[in-house]
């Protein structure tokens, strides 16, 4: 199959399963902490992508292998714990609409740091999407007073590191399979996440026998294999046969069903939410729309 049909099928799977991943999120901060979230994640991951890459890991060099280490803390390492500390404050809808500022903090990063050249429709799409994200956090601080809005700034941290890996990804890990990335970050983040667990005390016998932990822990099982281990590997493979702009427009499909599931799980969502959703996702449209003018 061709690259150009190929990453389209990628960008809508992807959609759908990150899309889930909020709520799934959501779901699991029921019984556990935001820590003990992060780190299960990270080790159910690890364990799902070891019995697929293990050899995988042989084909790295060792020079690559530092770019290993910082795709993994920022494309993983810090994002699971900032997403799940975010979730304790502001609806699962929220959150993933924020984290369609993706796009606009990938081109930011590109022109800034890595020289990438853009349009001038581009710069306009990045002010108006976050003038958008702005007015949603806003808006949804006024609706939901009962909600600390301040925490929707760890999403945007997290999209800042999301969008700094999808740069790096593509220009300096370009040669390395999708699989042995997602593996060698995973594997890089066992150790701290054993640790963290035990800081945690997750391993308490009256917490594990509880009806609520088991649940959620059911809920990060699900989340781990799909929304981490298999989108993973998808979202490296289409960063690399695609570029960094259109692989991050993901964020901007996952919305839709974000907000589907917080519809069906009770969530506030109004008129003026939504129309500062259509601007961010105005914003991202101009970022990614193709001109001949430089």
């Amino acid at each position: 199959m061709q690259n150009s049909t190929l990453k389209w099928i990628y960008l809508v799977v992807l959609s759908i399963i990150w899309g889930s991943s909020f709520i799934l999120i959501k779901k699991g901060l029921v019984g556990l902490t935001p820590i003990q979230l992060g780190a299960l994640r990270i080790l159910f991951t690890a364990f799902f992508l070891l019995l697929i890459g293990w050899k995988s890991l042989r084909t790295i060099k060792k020079s690559e292998w530092k770019w290993i280490v910082i795709s993994g803390i920022l494309g993983t390492g810090l994002p699971v714990f900032l997403f799940a500390y975010a979730e304790t404050e502001i609806d699962s809808a929220i959150a993933a609409i924020l984290n369609s500022s993706v796009p606009l903090l990938t081109l930011l990063l590109g022109l800034t740091i890595f020289g990438a050249t853009f349009l001038k429709r581009q710069l306009v799409g990045v002010l108006i999407g976050l003038g958008g994200a702005t007015a949603l956090i806003l808006i949804g601080a006024s609706i939901n007073p009962n909600q600390n809005y301040w925490y929707a700034l760890l999403v945007i941290i997290a999209g800042f590191m999301y969008a700094l890996n999808v740069n790096i990804i593509k220009r300096y890990m370009q040669d390395i399979s999708a699989v042995a990335i997602a593996t060698g970050n995973f594997i890089l983040l066992i150790p701290p996440a054993i640790i963290l667990l035990v800081y945690s005390d997750f391993f308490s016998a009256d917490l594990l026998q509880t009806p609520e932990v088991q649940v959620s822990i059911g809920y990060i099982v699900i989340l781990a294999l799909f929304g981490t281990a298999m989108a993973k590997v998808m979202f490296n493979k289409l960063v690399q046969i695609s570029n960094p702009v259109f692989a991050s427009s993901v964020t901007y499909l996952m919305p839709i069903i974000s907000v589907m599931w917080g519809v069906l799980d009770y969530e506030k969502f109004t008129i003026t939410q939504l129309f500062a959703s259509l601007v961010i996702i105005g914003g991202v449209y101009l970022v990614n729309k193709k001109s001949k003018t430089t």
